[in-house]
Formats: C-alpha cells, structure tokens, sequence
C-alpha cells in the first residue's frame, strides 16, 4: 500500500460514523375523520459522539420524531437504522433490547419515583439488563459520582433540588452506558442557574463520547450544541 492510500485509510477511519441514519421517513396518524402527517419524509444523518438540538414550534413532529429515534415508534413509511439496524423493521423484542441497552432518556418532569431513593430509582434502570446485583451497584455508584451526587444517594427526589433531581435522572440514564441520550426539554422545568448545571453535565457527557439529541424550546440551550436542528411542520433543516 503507497503512503497516500495509507493516509486515505487512516482518513476514513478517522471520518465520524453515523449513528442515525433516516431515509423518507414519515409518520402519519388517523384522527377521526382526518389524517395526521407529523413526520413528511425526512433524510438525515445524525454522527456518533455528536450533540445536536432540536427546535420547532408546538405540533411540529418534534416529539413524534425523538419517539421514533428512541425506538419507542415506528414509522409509517422509510427507514430509522440506529447502527446497523433498521428500527423499522425490528421485532418488538429487538425493539425492547434497544431501548433497554441502547438508548438513555431523559424528560423535562424527572419522572423519579418518589418512594425510592436516589441510588433506589437509578437502579431500577438497570433491572432489564439482567445483571449482578454487585454490577448494578457498581454502575448505580459510577452514575452518581459521575453527576455528583454519590453523597445524596439515599435521599429521597423531594429532598432534593429541581436540579439534582434533573442529575438523578441523567445517572439513571447513563448507568446502562448507552450509546446515544435522548432528553426531551431536560432542562424546561428548571431555573437559569439549574439550566446552566444541567448543560455543563450534559456537554461533559458528550465530551466523554456520548451521543445527545436533545428537544428544547430554549435557543440559549439550543445553542451550546455541535449542530442544530429545526424542525417544523413535519420537516427538518439545519439551522
């Protein structure tokens, strides 16, 4: 192999994969009498390690769209591969395996059980992972220190502050170790300086290699990410 042929290899090799890859996807609902287009045939790559946003008015697909990334839906027509795999076509179990193993959410109300500690709800995350118990500690202990709050553990969320309650879910999350996150306005329920906290965990994540799609309706949020996106009236354009 000549020195330029080496150095296209190593160029390839170096060029970011993507991680989704969304080819005509629409996604239409049947609402009495009438149909729902929410997704109007998308194309869109989205690379591995990236931080991206999603923006739109209310109504525009963004929350049928980061449904459909998470595997929670399928389209109506096209194709969503996370990886090497076509979402739209998977069975159900696969589906399931995907969403348990693959994929970290995070939603604007926390969705903390509120009976259970901090350690108690990050581990619940991991129950479909079938793992050790001595693992699934481990990996709760891992979450907490990495969102600083190995010292809150045993607090219950209504001892703790919007914010740390946000980083309890953000540990329950990534203690599986996905490979992307996806959060649905993480930071909407939450003052300025607990929004500032919450995106500067999130950047450190993704820093680390962690992919993030994440909607807001906050463009000082929108902002801090590699790429931005908008998305209206079920289409999808760079900003």
């Amino acid at each position: 192999m000549t020195m330029a042929q080496t150095e296209t290899v190593a160029a390839a090799d170096a060029a970011p994969r993507a991680i989704y890859r969304l080819e005509g996807v629409t996604r239409t609902y049947q609402q009495k009498n009438r149909i729902i287009k929410a997704i109007k045939g998308i194309d869109l790559e989205i690379d591995e390690g990236d931080f991206v946003t999603i923006q739109g008015p209310t109504g525009g697909g963004k929350s049928t769209f980061l449904q459909l990334l998470g595997a929670l839906d399928r389209p109506t027509s096209g194709s969503v591969w996370l990886g090497d795999t076509d979402m739209a076509k998977a069975s159900n179990a696969d589906l399931g395996r995907i969403r348990a193993r693959e994929i970290g959410f995070v939603f604007q109300g926390f969705n903390l059980i509120p009976t259970l500690t901090a350690h108690e709800n990050v581990d619940m995350g991991l129950e479909p992972l079938g793992l050790s118990a001595a693992e699934r500690k481990e990996r709760v202990l891992e979450a907490l220190t990495h969102v600083g709050l190995a010292d809150r553990a045993d607090h219950l969320p209504g001892e703790l502050s919007g914010g740390q309650q946000q980083r309890v879910a953000i540990a329950r999350a990534i203690a599986k170790r996905p490979r992307v996150l996806l959060a649905d306005e993480p930071t909407g329920n939450l003052d300025e300086h607990m929004r500032d906290e919450i995106m500067a965990l999130l950047k450190s994540l993704n820093a680390d290699g962690l992919t993030m799609i994440m909607v807001t309706h906050d463009s000082a949020v929108a902002r801090r990410a590699n790429r931005r996106l908008r998305l209206d009236h079920g289409t999808v354009r760079d900003v």
